[in-house]
């Protein structure tokens, strides 16, 4: 199955670093956010995961749980989360998958079905494409993915951006423009015509053009 915008996400059973879960179960009511990593004791992931680390209370504050997969043993990812705090200064407490089979790399599209059903003996290399970002809504569904090259490291921030973004747009009927930033202005969606836009921005709208109309951040 092609996992694309609004696919459900793939729900799985596996050992993570604070035991068992049910990633569904896991997610409750919450926004998710699943990255992966090819391999423990990477560098680019090293500094990710403690940059994510740092981050986890802005996170926490917009009801976002946050989970790390790579294609290691739990043992393996212990040890990673000493050499996370020695060169962040953070040791991360959000849990970290042990795909050690392969099967939700496979599951998420991430690897191809004949790659095998062990990490061991695989390189970073070979798992190079388990560099994907999920964003999952409430609704279990996909709302966002981006994968990275294995030399370029994540920019978290744009992950806040993006999930501030889709916080607000799945409440009010709006868009966000290119580069937007919470408490700037929004747009209105084309589907809202003029007469309900007036019902529901009543102090009226900046209309670029007819079909580009600016209102304020409904949620200030």
């Amino acid at each position: 199955m092609t996992l694309k915008i609004n696919s459900l996400a793939p729900d799985f059973k596996a050992k993570t670093t604070i035991g068992d879960i049910s990633f569904h179960e896991w997610l409750g009511d919450s926004w998710g956010v699943l990255f992966s990593h090819p391999k423990d004791f990477t560098p680019v992931c090293t500094t990710e995961l403690g940059s994510l680390a740092r981050m986890k209370p802005e996170f926490d504050k917009r009801n976002v749980k946050v989970i790390g997969l790579s294609v290691d043993p739990v043992a393996d990812h212990v040890k990673w989360l000493d050499d996370i705090k020695d060169v962040t200064g953070m040791k991360p407490d959000y849990p970290i998958i042990a795909d050690e089979d392969l099967k939700i790399a496979k599951l998420y599209n991430m690897l191809e079905g004949d790659a095998g059903t062990t990490s061991m003996g695989r390189t970073a290399v070979d798992n190079q494409t388990v560099r994907t970002v999920f964003i999952i809504r409430p609704d279990k569904r996909i709302g966002l993915f981006l994968t990275y090259p294995m030399a370029t490291g994540r920019n978290f921030m744009e992950l806040l951006r993006s999930i501030d973004s889709m916080q607000l747009t799945a409440k009010h009927k709006v868009a966000t423009p290119a580069d937007w930033k919470k408490g700037e202005e929004v747009i209105i969606v084309p589907a809202v015509k003029d007469d309900e836009a007036k019902k529901l921005f009543p102090d009226g709208w900046n209309a670029v053009k007819p079909y580009l109309r600016k209102v304020p951040d409904p949620s200030k």
